[in-house]
């Protein structure tokens, strides 16, 4: 259960880090805020990846074939585009945009996201996000889960002055609470703030807080510092944080709010694959190898 304190204490920008761009499962093109030199991990999240936007023509578009994962749970939220996806355990379906999957890994599947049958056939704009957040040892092995939720399933909530727009993936925000069960406590909403849009969320004290631009430019912390498109903010402990459009801005900021509670624990982690020990990751390369973590059969998604 997330604790919801009354906002007092703001929380300041600690640094503001520029996403860096790269290549992505088999060749799609994302910005990166971290992992990277600069910022390893930022607990309990291992990996943010902006994906695209790009456009792609009928049957150009790229995704990421057959690969394991185990220890950690992927979050996938399309923006636009569409995308299919299937895994060792037989479970397929599909992602339109404004929809979420939480896939908890757990004890290991070979997983495929790859673009839909209909984006391949017509080409289009893709765009989303994926976000990797760790497991606490005691859920390292659990069996693995999807939680998918379609785009109408989201949680939204508008300002009284119709200035700031949230779509809660987790946690809560004005007074809407999301659908998605964590495995520890997190935030991750969506927050859309037109000219002039001022908001003040509670994130609890002691949780990891940042905020990512997808577009546009926002006011953060108490210092009100600036952050633009593609770069990130990441927060110095309090219980909210402040975000402000200015009223004479040529465009709304549309931006993520991510925070969690820390995990605390040791993390190693290679490629795929993120446990406790390095005793464990070979283990995990042992059994995916092995194909103890199974594979995919080549029927086509429902």
């Amino acid at each position: 259960m997330i604790p919801s304190p009354s906002p007092h204490h703001e929380r300041p920008v600690l640094s503001v880090i520029d996403s860096l761009r790269t290549l992505e499962g088999g060749g799609f093109p994302v910005r990166r805020p971290f992992p990277t030199r600069e910022l390893i991990q930022f607990d309990p999240f291992l990996l943010l990846d902006h994906l695209g936007p790009v456009t792609w023509g009928p049957g150009e578009g790229i995704g990421a074939p057959d690969h394991p994962h185990r220890g950690f749970e992927t979050v996938t939220y399309l923006l636009s585009g569409g995308f299919q996806h299937k895994d060792s355990a037989g479970h397929a379906g599909k992602l339109t945009p404004g929809d979420v999957q939480w896939m908890t890994a757990g004890s290991g599947v070979v997983h495929s996201e790859l673009p839909s049958d209909e984006f391949m056939r017509d080409g289009g704009v893709m765009h989303g996000f994926q976000i990797w957040v760790n497991l606490p040892a005691r859920d390292k092995m659990m069996k693995p889960r999807y939680q998918e939720i379609p785009a109408a399933g989201i949680p939204e909530a508008v300002s009284a002055d119709g200035k700031v727009k949230v779509r809660v993936v987790a946690g809560e925000a004005l007074g809407k609470k999301a659908v998605i069960d964590t495995r520890t406590p997190i935030y991750y909403l969506h927050f859309t703030l037109q000219p002039g849009g001022d908001v003040t969320q509670a994130v609890p004290a002691g949780f990891n807080a940042l905020v990512y631009l997808i577009s546009g430019e926002v006011k953060t912390g108490k210092e009100q510092k600036p952050v633009r498109e593609g770069q990130m903010a990441a927060l110095g402990d309090g219980d909210s944080v402040r975000l402000a459009v200015a009223s004479d801005a040529a465009a709304p900021a549309d931006f993520l709010l991510l925070a969690g509670q820390p995990l605390n624990e040791p993390v190693a982690r290679y490629g795929p694959f993120v446990m406790n020990t390095r005793e464990e990751i070979e283990q995990a390369f042992r059994d995916y190898q092995s194909g103890r973590m199974g594979q995919i059969d080549s029927q086509p998604a429902k």
